[in-house]
């Protein structure tokens, strides 16, 4: 039975804490996944959007972008947190004109990102105009117009167009095509804030922003690093693919700061030994390493690579590969040759026993995975960090063979394909050309605005019109007291959006949210019928994807029908791009994305085939590296890691296990044993003590960069087994401790995993 939208917010008084637990999945995570989909959508809805969830000819999951078996597909290919995304998508609850007419903007200020979020389905576009206290309900026609004279009146530079990773292939090409009609290569995306630093680092060392392995290379693999990440909640279906390789006789290290269950124990729901009986170890070593000190783990691990090599000659070395596809052996093997073994245990926290155990497991190896996320990628060195990844992958050779490579873990469905579509800052020369001779426009060269320069250009004023094709990114971005009051000066604000979020709140002086079709639903108010979408997954698999649910409202239009419909009534029906055609056939986007897109020849003949088709990937297909050398590099960085000041000590952001990046589905951590509150700081007990404070006291936090401080006010200690100096607390409760230069280098990453805090007793303020 459904039910309705709940009418109590959070209440911080009713967290509870219980011990953590030592396994993920298992019989709860599908009955909670069931509970979830039936409350929100009802028993047939649920059915008919789950049995279709990542299914060939189905629905790619809104949640992660963890690739599907080319093979054989279980009848349940989703996990819980996909099952809870589909839920909040597949809703019967809905957010009516009535609704904004009865709460207005001050009262929706004071509601939570979870009481939002939950309310439902938007069905109709809504307008609030300056002097307006609430939204009220405007034509589509009427919107449109609005745009179009708000970016007319104004110059390209100051028009920012924001991308979520849920975007569609179809709908991200048309985006950045307009935004380039327009004049402006301000395109901010969420890779912005995650794995940007795993391009910065990649495109130079081995010529590919992307990871170079297959769903089948994980299954294959001697040795899997998984680094910086929960799979667990962030992307669970990879416990799968974990459990595989452990079953093919592989191993398994992970390195985090906190003992997730899931990098340990994982019992597989779809078996009988993950229903009835212990499940599968997964970790076969775990290394609690330190906030920040993976760059010293991993130099530490390319000294004792070297040291085996030397004392054995053959042993370690791919001699070949090196010599054929790499440059810069010889500067990293003499910055390797010594280490600080004292100062390496204490960045890391480690011992050098702990440290050599692992690098014997890389000797014994002959085909090795490193997976990371955004644990390494939120740093001022991150970039340095990812590299030496890099140098301890080419030094194996651990390239273009199977089961062996680089895995960045992408966490948003499609992230990966808005990028490849060309939703980016700084767009290549090439991209342009063949953009430009596809549609006779004339596409800027000066790079835009990424989305912590957009953070920086709300604060100056510099923004008259931000449109975000779906996402959060008031929540999303770090310093969230400035930005929210800078985004609210802002002259037009749009949100193409399918429920309630902080950005409608925090809005710009005039704000349109225009409702849009989700991935489950029904896309068939075309002249030819029912399209269907493409996606890109983390392993560059590009596939269909279609919804088959009747959407909540007759008002929702398609993502390319909205861009379409901006387009035309910004640049005119005579401009040299038929926006009108792509809109309502999506084949002839597809044939204007093959022409302008290499690897997409054919596309709407590929997409039709059984598992859709891979893109080409020069690493892992034919072990060539398209760098400016033509040759994979070794690269060489200093010793760093993260020292906080006296008094201080690092705080890395999380996600819970009910949330999806800024979507709650609940207030359920069961994994880390928290319920009913999300403003918690995890600390080690023996720095509770060191600081003066006991397990549950009241704090409030204050961060320290350069000088500058940043408040949150009222968060709960909880004793938990941390590394001594580090502490852990939620996102986005925790941006507004986010200070907006504090990013990685090259990559302007914010540092989410980078925070110098210190905790003063909070006490009540009288009123």
């Amino acid at each position: 039975m459904t039910r309705g939208a709940p009418v109590e917010d959070i209440n911080e008084d009713n967290l509870t804490i219980k011990k953590p637990k030592k396994s993920a999945a298992g019989v709860e995570a599908v009955l909670v996944a069931l509970e979830r989909g039936i409350a929100q959508a009802g028993v047939v809805r649920t059915a008919r959007s789950l049995l279709r969830l990542n299914q060939r000819d189905g629905t790619d999951c809104p949640g992660c972008a963890w690739p599907e078996s080319q093979g054989h597909r279980k009848s349940a290919e989703f996990c819980e947190n996909g099952a809870k995304a589909v839920a909040e998508e597949a809703t019967l609850r809905t957010v009516t004109p009535e609704f904004w007419a009865k709460h207005s903007i001050a009262e929706l200020a004071e509601k939570t990102e979870y009481w939002l979020g939950n309310q439902g389905r938007i069905t109709h576009p809504v307008v609030i105009r300056p002097g307006d206290t609430h939204y009220s309900q405007i034509s589509w026609d009427d919107a449109f117009e609005l745009i179009g004279e708000s970016i007319r009146a104004t110059v390209p530079e100051r028009t920012v167009f924001y991308t979520s990773g849920r975007t569609a292939n179809e709908a991200a090409f048309m985006y950045q095509l307009f935004a380039r009609s327009i004049g402006t290569n301000n395109l901010p995306d969420c890779s912005n804030m995650c794995h940007e630093s795993s391009g910065s680092a990649l495109n130079p060392t081995i010529g590919i922003g992307k990871g170079t392995v297959s769903l089948e290379d994980i299954h294959q693999a001697e040795l899997i690093f998984v680094i910086g990440q929960n799979p667990g909640t962030n992307h669970p279906r990879m416990l799968s693919a974990l459990a595989e390789c452990k079953d093919n006789g592989g191993k398994v290290v992970a390195v985090n700061p906190l003992p997730e269950a899931g990098l340990f124990n994982f019992k597989d729901p779809q078996t009988a030994s993950g229903v009835l009986g212990k499940g599968t170890n997964l970790a076969d070593e775990f290394l609690q390493i330190k906030v920040g000190a993976d760059l010293a783990l991993f130099q530490a691990l390319g000294h004792l690579l070297l040291e085996e090599e030397e004392r054995v000659p053959g042993s370690v070395v791919d001699h070949e590969f090196v010599a054929a596809n790499t440059d810069g052996i010889d500067a990293y093997r003499a910055a390797r040759k010594t280490i600080d073994w004292g100062e390496t245990e204490t960045a890391t926290g480690l011992s050098r026993l702990e440290i050599a155990k692992v690098a014997q497991m890389m000797v014994k190896s002959k085909a090795t995975i490193i997976c990371w996320a955004l644990g390494l990628t939120q740093q001022p060195h991150s970039v340095n960090t990812l590299k030496e990844i890099i140098n301890l992958l080419l030094l194996q050779g651990n390239f273009g063979k199977p089961g062996a490579g680089a895995c960045p873990v992408r966490g948003h469905s499609n992230v990966q394909g808005d990028r490849t579509m060309g939703v980016w800052e700084k767009p290549k020369e090439w991209m342009l050309d063949a953009l430009d001779k596809e549609f006779g426009i004339t596409s800027p060269r000066e790079h835009g605005l990424d989305a912590v320069d957009t953070v920086e250009a709300f604060e100056n004023d510099e923004v008259d019109v931000f449109m975000s094709m779906g996402g959060n990114f008031a929540l999303a971005c770090p310093d969230t007291v400035a930005l929210e009051g800078a985004m609210q000066r802002v002259g037009l604000t749009v949100s193409v959006s399918t429920k309630p979020n902080r950005s409608h709140v925090m809005h710009g002086r005039t704000s349109l949210i225009l409702p849009t079709l989700g991935r489950t639903d029904t896309d068939d108010k075309h002249p030819g019928g029912r399209q269907v979408l493409s996606v890109e997954d983390s392993m560059s698999v590009v596939r269909t994807t279609q919804g088959r649910l009747k959407p909540v409202s007759e008002h929702l239009l398609a993502e390319p029908v909205i861009v379409a419909r901006m387009a035309r009534a910004t640049l005119g029906d005579d401009h040299s791009v038929n926006w009108k055609g792509m809109a309502e056939d999506y084949d002839v986007i597809r044939d204007h994305i093959a022409r302008v897109l290499p690897g997409f020849e054919d596309f709407n003949k590929r997409l039709k085939t059984k598992n859709g088709f891979v893109l080409p990937n020069p690493p892992r297909d034919t072990r060539s590296f398209a760098t400016d050398i033509g040759r994979a590099r070794f690269t060489v960085s200093p010793l760093e890691y993260l020292t906080p000041p006296a008094g201080h000590l690092i705080l890395q952001t999380m996600r819970s296990h009910d949330q999806y990046n800024t979507t709650f589905y609940g207030l359920d951590d069961r994994y880390r044993g928290i319920s009913g509150g999300r403003r918690v700081i995890l600390i080690n007990k023996d720095d509770a003590i060191d600081m003066g404070f006991a397990d549950g006291a009241m704090v409030d936090v204050i961060s320290t960069f350069q000088g500058s401080e940043r408040r949150a006010d009222k968060f709960r200690l909880v004793a938990y087994p941390t590394p001594r100096g580090c502490v852990a607390a939620y996102f986005p409760e925790a941006n507004a401790l986010m200070h907006r230069e504090l990013v990685a280098r090259e990559s302007n990453t914010p540092g989410y995993k980078a925070m110098a805090v210190r905790f003063v007793a909070h006490e009540e303020k009288v009123a």
